[in-house]
């Protein structure tokens, strides 16, 4: 059969089957890739309010809730309330979260390894620059991710 050259639709059937098999990969974890972006977000900017992360990941309020806590409950974030206002929660990472995130880092790394087999190092660098120009010109936040939208909505 032959193979569709539309690069939209090329781009949809890649992006499906990176997310899905991602995904996959996280299940044993009990992680989704939302709650990665997350966990990221917080190991690089802690202190972060509940508020200010669900603006930098583009994703509504009560999205970023619920994520966060589902992630207390496994504990791997905290909630501390601000000491400078009183009626924000700061994040930060729990203890456990620094263990989780190296198996993660792992994970990512295969993952990267195994949806680019078969392209050589010029390929993969040519295929990386290409994606980065096609996410710059569509408006795409860096950290932006369709798992962060509330109900199928775009955030």
């Amino acid at each position: 059969m032959r193979r569709p050259s539309g690069a939209a639709l090329l781009l949809s059937q890649v992006g499906a089957h990176v997310a899905a098999e991602f995904a996959r990969r996280l299940a044993p974890l009990g992680l989704t890739p939302a709650h990665v972006g997350i966990l990221r977000v917080i190991a690089t900017q802690p202190g972060l309010s509940q508020q200010a992360l669900a603006e930098r990941i583009g994703a509504v309020p009560s999205r970023v809730v619920k994520l966060l806590d589902e992630l207390e409950d496994r504990g791997l974030v905290e909630r501390r309330r601000s000491e400078t206002d009183r009626r924000h929660h700061e994040l930060h990472l729990a203890p456990a979260a620094a263990g989780r995130l190296a198996e993660v880092r792992e994970l990512v790394a295969d993952h990267d390894r195994a949806m680019v087999k078969g392209l050589t190092a010029a390929e993969r660098t040519t295929l990386v620059e290409l994606l980065g120009k096609v996410t710059a010109a569509q408006g795409i936040a860096p950290l932006g991710h369709p798992s962060y939208r509330d109900r199928g909505r775009p955030s």
